[in-house]
């Protein structure tokens, strides 16, 4: 039993600090595709999609696996972030549509790739968070099902 609380303890520690470095992360992310939007290709493609998807799924696995070992204590921390993807991509294709396409061209004249590449990022984004969504689903259904057994 003391192994037991010691182990979500030190778990619970580490998941925190991987949501802080997601934190930190994603709001980098965020000012790199704004700044590269912005500036028309100015500044070099981010091309850090991997390595924050990377990250993201490590926390996310990480977050669903202290759930699954029966830790309450994890709170709904990085759903806001899906949203704010969300609305920063759409966004973004807003001020596009209504610029006539001015954004969606470098300094140079050249197709510029950030609209497509922060849609793909928010996809992928949404995927992470679907399959979070369903982790949850399924502990819900067996902790269900544990308890109506237990009821027979």
């Amino acid at each position: 039993m003391k192994h037991q609380k010691e182990f979500k303890k030190v778990e619970s520690i580490i998941n925190r600090h991987l949501y802080q470095i997601c934190y930190v992360i994603t709001i980098l992310v965020m000012l790199m595709f704004l700044i590269e939007f912005f500036t028309r290709g100015y500044f070099s493609l981010t091309r850090i999609e991997i390595f924050y998807l990377g990250v993201l799924v490590l926390y996310s696995i990480h977050k669903e696996l202290i759930r699954f070992i029966g830790h309450r204590k994890i709170e709904k921390q990085g759903e806001i972030f899906v949203y704010i993807w969300i609305g920063i991509t759409l966004s973004l294709f807003v001020i596009n549509f209504f610029s006539r396409d001015y954004f969606a061209y470098t300094i140079d004249g050249k197709p510029s790739l950030v609209l497509h590449d922060i849609s793909l990022l928010t996809v992928q984004i949404l995927g992470i968070f679907l399959l979070t969504r369903i982790s949850k689903f399924i502990r819900a259904f067996l902790e269900y099902k544990s308890l109506t057994e237990k009821k027979k």
